[in-house]
């Protein structure tokens, strides 16, 4: 693979400047990359860009022969399984060679003539980029609104058609989150609003038809810069509910969905540490909380004239080993999604309390999840599955006799035998004793549990998002040429319970990081991987561990891959313009606190960068990502191209037309990552 000796790699621009806060002064020379609109920032990402094509240029057909083989995997007039809906089937459904999806329903039966909801391909013609975030059809099922963003910055425009006609207005509702939902007089439509400059959903307005944008009532404001907020519709369809959620803690108000001119209501005022999530259960609100010390949370109900916590009484009560996570309420059954040693689970039980089992899973490590589940009176459930070795599977689930059905399979073409594939679940111990779990994959023709395969390590562990095992058709490139894969479920997330999450956030943060460590090493001793073809991936919080662990232990890997990595922590925590910083200060602290200063700064990738040898490492980044910007990545590798003690590859892929998501469409996105296992592969030896 060509390195630095070969090609001579850009060189990024000194421009001193100090950084000072709490009597502590930093020097950031690459500060001057903080500007989108400078010619010269964006000459330097071009420089970069055309420097990471040159280096990966002798593995140019190893990567086109992945985007093939990964594309040939896809199914490309494939569809979604059915649901039903007030009168429709609602799916949507792939077109052999096009990107994006067509969203389509079918009247009373699924036998009927089919109806074109939207064709994202035809919006999506002449644009480099375009994300449809939500559909939002009226009550009377005769109207559509849909939300559209073709920079990719999380700034959409609310568009509306006419179903019945197939016409699309000429009104529209600009610079918006792209959350919405419809009143039930099918002309009023409530949707939120980011603040211009931080991104953070911070108002709720009202549009009714036919006006304009301008004249929209403004129904509610959060000014807690800790608080986002989101417009919801309960199932049942009778009330809509505004949400106010921080890291920590959550507001609801609610309002008869056939009153859209009525006063909103509290359910109960926010309490730092009390968060809560509700639904509609006939003279009840349904609400998952936190309550009263319920770490692991608990469910309760309450009457809809009076839905305040006193009023709370208990459905399902906190358990200490099972955190639960979701649930979703029928006429007859209450279904909860809860957690027990690192794995989802999926309990049914009866209103009255008298029956409830678990539904059987099969795999030592999968994902399990409740699928689109819009009927109230039935007695079937829709959920999702998958495994490391398991397409993704939709079962449709008799609550009463316990009957599953198989809907639809992710179908790989070509072929995939699950039976050709090993799934495990290992556990590798912290620095502190605690036993961190790890879920991994390989084929088994190809494995020797002898330390002499390639590896790759993921992990994420952040905000209590729980990273489980799942199964992707891409993967198979990397696993049918001797990679393992695993996945590192490292505190920050979820996996293991609320306490999980609270382990590896604010001053706890570094137990992150050290659980990585730990499960790389492990992997080692155990012998399933070569101790010098160990690769780490992470994105975007992800990322920053990628970039912590870096900094500690170089040694331990051959190259890491960072996707839009979150690197330059404390410079961001400080600058509350930018996106997502206030409401982020309960994850990772307010470095405006002396405490939280020092501590973030002790594990800061950016400002950790040390006079060592680094491994190989690809970081890939998006111009207009609205929550990690551009410039930390940016200046991260200019950081470390400049102290360094080494001329391992280091390269940066800036998308200039995407986001935090990366490429928009399903063959684009496979090209990002056909580069990307290109990458690990050569370094390990592998070259077809």
């Amino acid at each position: 693979m060509a390195n630095q000796f070969q090609l001579e790699a850009p060189k990024a621009k000194l421009s001193p400047k100090n950084l000072d806060f709490h009597s502590h002064s930093r020097l950031d020379n690459y500060y001057w990359m903080n500007d989108r609109e400078n010619p010269e920032v964006l000459a330097y990402l071009e420089q970069e860009n055309d420097y990471k094509e040159q280096c990966l240029a002798p593995g140019k057909s190893l990567q086109e022969t992945l985007f093939k083989e990964m594309k040939s995997r896809i199914k490309e007039d494939d569809s979604s399984v059915p649901y039903f809906k007030n009168g429709y089937y609602y799916y949507q459904r792939y077109e052999e060679g096009n990107e994006y999806p067509i969203y389509c329903r079918k009247e009373k039966q699924l036998t009927n003539e089919e109806q074109i909801i939207l064709n994202v391909n035809e919006l999506a013609e002449g644009k480099e980029y375009l994300h449809v975030n939500a559909l939002a059809i009226s009550e009377s099922t005769h109207l559509l609104a849909y939300a559209s963003d073709d920079v990719g910055r999380r700034i959409y425009t609310i568009h509306f058609k006419d179903l019945q006609t197939g016409e699309t207005f000429r009104e529209s509702i600009k610079a918006i989150t792209g959350n919405m939902a419809w009143a039930s007089d099918n002309k009023t439509l409530f949707y939120t609003q980011q603040d211009p400059k931080t991104l953070r959903s911070n108002r709720v307005y009202k549009h009714i038809l036919g006006q304009n944008q301008s004249d929209d009532e403004l129904v509610f404001e959060e000014k807690d810069e800790k608080f986002t907020l989101q417009v919801q519709k309960s199932k049942s369809g009778k009330y809509l509910f505004i949400a106010s959620q921080s890291t920590i803690s959550t507001e609801y108000r609610f309002l008869a969905a056939d009153n859209p001119k009525g006063k909103w209501k509290l359910i109960q005022k926010r309490e730092k540490d009390l968060e809560y999530e509700v639904e509609h259960y006939e003279d009840y609100f349904v609400i998952l909380t936190n309550a009263d010390g319920a770490k692991n949370f608990k469910l309760v109900k309450a009457p809809i004239k009076q839905p305040g916590k006193i009023h709370w009484e208990e459905v399902i009560p906190v358990r200490e080993n099972v955190l639960l996570e979701e649930f979703d309420v029928f006429k007859h059954h209450l279904v909860i999604s809860n957690r027990f040693n690192g794995l989802s689970r999926l309990e049914i039980h009866t209103w009255d309390g008298r029956q409830k089992h678990t539904i059987r899973m099969q795999d030592p490590a999968y994902s399990v999840w409740l699928g689109n589940n819009p009927e109230f009176y039935t007695e079937v459930l829709r959920y999702g599955y998958n495994s490391l070795t398991t397409p993704s599977s939709i079962f449709d689930y008799h609550m009463d006799s316990r009957e599953k059905t198989l809907m639809k399979q992710q179908e790989v073409m070509g072929g995939h035998n699950p039976e050709d594939y090993q799934s495990e679940r290992i556990w590798a111990t912290a620095p502190d004793g605690q036993e961190i779990p790890i879920s991994l994959v390989y084929k088994k023709d190809l494995f020797t549990k002898m330390g002499e395969n390639p590896l790759l390590l993921y992990a994420y562990g952040a905000y209590g998002l729980s990273t489980d095992p799942y199964f992707s058709p891409s993967r198979l490139s990397l696993l049918d040429r001797g990679f393992v894969f695993a996945m590192a479920h490292v505190r920050g997330g979820q996996e293991m319970g609320r306490h999980w999450y609270e382990e590896g956030k604010m001053l706890k943060k570094k137990n992150t990081f050290t659980d990585f460590i730990a499960c790389a090493e492990h992997l080692i001793h155990e012998k399933y991987v070569h101790k010098n073809k160990l690769f780490a991936m992470g994105g975007s919080a992800g990322g920053l561990t990628m970039g912590a662990v870096i900094n500690e232990r170089p040694d331990l890997f051959l190259g890491v891959i960072a996707a839009v990595p979150f690197v330059d922590v404390v410079t961001t925590m400080l600058d509350e313009s930018i996106p997502l910083t206030t409401g982020e200060f309960d994850e990772w602290g307010n470095p405006k606190e002396k405490e939280y200063y020092e501590y973030i700064l002790s594990y800061s990738p950016y400002d950790n960068v040390k006079s060592q040898d680094y491994p190989h490492l690809l970081v890939t980044s998006g111009l207009h990502d609205s929550q990690v910007q551009y410039w930390e990545p940016t200046k991260w590798v200019a950081k470390l191209r400049a102290m360094r003690t080494n001329n391992n590859l280091l390269l940066l892929h800036t998308n200039m037309e995407a986001g935090h998501g990366g490429a928009s469409g399903r063959f684009r996105a496979l090209k990002e990552l056909a580069m990307e296992y290109a990458f690990l592969l050569r370094l390990a030896g592998i070259n077809q």
